[in-house]
């Protein structure tokens, strides 16, 4: 088997990023008719022409597209391997993090997180990319810098991880509720009607469980993806919500909030990050800016 040429992936990267032949030579040092060639190589080694032509400019085809982000993150690997180790300077700092997170973690800690970095860093930029499940796969394939979440018996175990902070369920229901006044029992709770929180669209939760243990069964009428769904029907409906109590401190406000009349394991909400980027400096700064706005 043919060594490949690894040069080309310095290339295919920024062919990819400048969407141009011009542009990348430009970028590269080389000439066009140098880079054109270096396009001709790429072709034949990937099988697909990755830029063709539409109208004056070239797109990328399909698989282009798909290997656009995969190349730039293996590209930043290598240049970090290379690299000498220096002190960072964060205010020289420019790079874009991508963070996959809870909308209420986004809700709860984005706009200090942006403060903290807009202080200390200014040509930083953050992305957020809402997570729909436990799938670690963002991260292994460098797509994703860091995630949160609720580390459990699913979560791939070669990932590095660091409590942020601990959480717990709380009740809540609108102004006019009958909840709001009285004192809650565990039989009052659960005769009300409720709104289940599902992102796998499951019939129960833990909360069903400690009920059925007394006896009890709730009437749940809905059931929703997400903590922010709930809430905003709470506050169109009579229909009563259990959610995470900082995740979605911002999401609760003008709404009636109260203890479980009955006790939930609390969760430890961590940080998760792939391994290659445990010794780099920019990352591991960016990490301890979310630990102490989270703090």
């Amino acid at each position: 088997m043919s060594t490949p040429d690894l040069n080309l992936l310095i290339t295919l990267d920024v062919l990819l990023s400048e969407g141009s032949v011009a542009g990348a030579a430009a970028r590269l040092g080389l000439s066009a008719s140098a880079m054109s060639r270096a396009l001709a190589r790429l072709r034949e080694t990937t099988g697909d022409p990755l830029l063709v032509r539409a109208g004056r400019g070239l797109v990328p085809t399909p698989r282009a597209l798909e290997l656009r982000e995969r190349v730039s993150a293996l590209v930043q690997e290598v240049e970090a391997v290379l690299r000498p180790v220096q002190m960072l300077d964060v205010r020289q700092l420019h790079r874009t993090f991508t963070l996959r997170s809870s909308d209420g973690f986004v809700e709860t800690f984005a706009a200090a997180l942006l403060a903290r970095i807009a202080e200390e860093a200014p040509g930083v930029r953050l992305r957020f990319l809402h997570k729909t499940d436990k799938d670690s796969a963002l991260l292994r394939e460098g797509r994703v810098d860091l995630e949160t979440g609720v580390v459990g018996d699913t979560t791939d175990g070669s990932l590095h991880s660091r409590i942020l902070f601990r959480d717990r369920f709380v009740g809540v229901v609108n102004a006019d509720h009958a909840l709001t006044s009285g004192k809650i029992s565990a039989k009052r709770f659960a005769a009300g009607e409720h709104i289940l929180v599902s992102r796998r669209g499951r019939e129960t939760a833990v909360v069903d469980e400690v009920l059925l243990s007394s006896g009890l069964t709730r009437n749940i009428v809905i059931t929703v993806g997400g903590f922010a769904a709930a809430l905003t029907l709470v506050r169109e409906t009579h229909l009563i919500a259990c959610v995470p109590e900082r995740h979605t401190r911002n999401l609760r406000t003008g709404l009636y909030s109260f203890t479980l009349p009955f006790t939930l394991p609390q969760m430890n909400v961590s940080m998760l990050w792939h391994p290659r980027m445990d010794a780099d400096p920019a990352h591991r700064w960016l990490r301890n800016c979310v630990r102490e706005v989270c703090a």
